[in-house]
């Protein structure tokens, strides 16, 4: 008697918080026996863990849900998941709409997929969207790195952006403890990651929810103090951490930063717009004189971190002249990395009723003139690293050219040389810059340094 193997396939839309959960729901899956199959086409269990940021990314999952029902209907043991944020937002809707699907899971059901596929195997269609509390998970999630790795840090997020729709399918702010964190990290380390990412969706309110207070009276858990708490793990040479909010991001935290040797100079800090009267509208909490101020701060104490944002144009009741301010924000600033996008209505925010609506003409006019300008800085910025001697940590081959291997400058620079990934697959080595681009650099190995070794800007 044969057993048809088990196979899984995982979509991912969407943010790093996104991708972080499905590598945690890929070590579920393998636990349980099933197989990584690259071709969807080839699994019996299909998830899509999906984004509702913007339409398009919601869009293009039902897309690839119609196909995958269709196939359900000649092959009925297909199990079908969606799980992540259009999950949440939709619920009970998403099944009348593809009654197709086994499983409607929500972000912070992602560690109880081992249970939740149980009710389904045993012949139940299951929803599962209730606000939990999130337990510490023991699963090991199936990295797709082997030298970098995400750790969450705090789920979710208490602040009402008018425009986001992520408190409403991420919940609130639930910061693991400083404990959990470390033990994470140190496996990681005695797995062989070189690098860590501390994420969370507002990761400057790390801490905030658990208890304890300083005889300064500030809170007795923050993500500087958590830094300082994780920074010596043997192994781990690099620490970075995504997304910051203005509103909370302190010269505190930025001093650390500059102290902390491991913590790599590059900060991502998203303003969204460059006119306050439109960040009053989103409900930011913060103007854009506060966001220049967070900048020349991080220059103040590391002259050359790089500094990448997010930006949304188009939003509702924007004026020209308005726009104009978020074109000189950016050309002031000069950012290394600027994520752009048109302003997307999303269903339960504020904002998606306004009456104050712009075209789709207007927004793709804007997002046009802003991505030139955004290519032309990071352009700029670049050629700082003509000739310039770069640490790289290596993290795989190049795609695009097998003579090549690909890694990261300490400020997050995509970074390309001659070599072989048996040789240099997680080291840190010193490249010599020969060519620079707007987003990414070419360069040659001088000399391979300790990864013991990794020197501050």
């Amino acid at each position: 008697m044969t057993t048809t193997p088990r196979r899984y396939h995982i979509t991912t839309f969407g943010c790093q918080m996104n991708k972080a959960d499905s590598e945690r729901m890929a070590g579920i899956l393998e636990d349980m026996g099933f197989e990584w199959s690259e071709d969807p086409n080839d699994a019996n269990l299909i998830l899509y863990n999906t984004c509702t940021i913007r339409d398009n990314a919601e869009q293009k999952v039902y897309s690839y849900l119609g196909r995958q029902a269709k196939r359900k209907q000649e092959q009925p043991d297909l199990t079908l998941i969606v799980a992540g944020c259009v999950a949440q937002q939709e619920g009970e809707a998403l099944l009348r709409r593809v009654p197709e699907l086994d499983l409607v899971m929500g972000p912070q059901h992602a560690n109880r997929l081992e249970d939740l596929l149980e009710q389904v195997f045993n012949g139940n269609q299951v929803i599962a969207t209730e606000a939990v509390h999130i337990m510490e998970d023991i699963t090991k999630p199936r990295r797709d790195s082997a030298v970098t790795a995400w750790v969450n840090v705090i789920y979710g997020c208490n602040e009402r952006c008018t425009y986001c729709v992520v408190p409403n399918v991420r919940g609130v702010e639930q910061s693991r403890t400083p404990e959990a964190i470390l033990r994470e990290v140190e496996e990681l380390a005695s797995q062989g990651y070189k690098e860590i990412t501390l994420l969370g969706q507002n990761i400057d309110a790390y801490g905030r929810d658990l208890p304890g207070v300083t005889p300064e009276g500030r809170h007795k858990h923050t993500l500087t103090d958590l830094l300082y708490f994780i920074h010596d793990v043997p192994g781990i040479e690099r620490i970075r951490f995504a997304t910051s909010h203005p509103r909370y991001f302190t010269e505190r935290l930025i001093k650390a930063c500059a102290e902390l040797r491991k913590v790599c100079e590059h900060f991502h800090i998203p303003f969204q717009s460059g006119d306050n009267e439109i960040l009053k509208a989103m409900a930011r909490g913060y103007t854009q004189e506060k966001y220049r101020r967070i900048i020349d701060t991080i220059r103040r104490y590391m002259p050359d971190a790089a500094i990448s944002a997010d930006a949304i144009v188009g939003f509702p009741g924007e004026t020209e002249a308005q726009f104009e301010n978020t074109l000189k924000l950016v050309e002031e600033i000069g950012f290394d990395l600027l994520n752009t996008a048109a302003y997307s209505p999303r269903p339960g925010t504020p904002a998606a009723v306004w009456e104050n609506q712009l075209s789709e003409e207007v927004k793709a006019d804007r997002l046009q003139r802003l991505n030139h300008l955004v290519s032309i800085k990071a352009s700029e910025r670049s050629q700082r690293y003509q000739n310039r001697i770069e640490e790289v940590l290596v993290e795989d081959q190049n795609p695009k050219d097998s003579t090549q291997v690909m890694g990261r400058t300490r400020g997050n620079r995509l970074t390309f040389f001659p070599g072989n990934i048996s040789e240099f697959k997680g080291q840190i080595v010193k490249v010599k810059i020969i060519e620079v681009r707007a987003f990414s650099l070419t360069g040659e190995s001088i000399v391979q340094s300790s990864p013991v070794e990794c020197l501050t800007v």
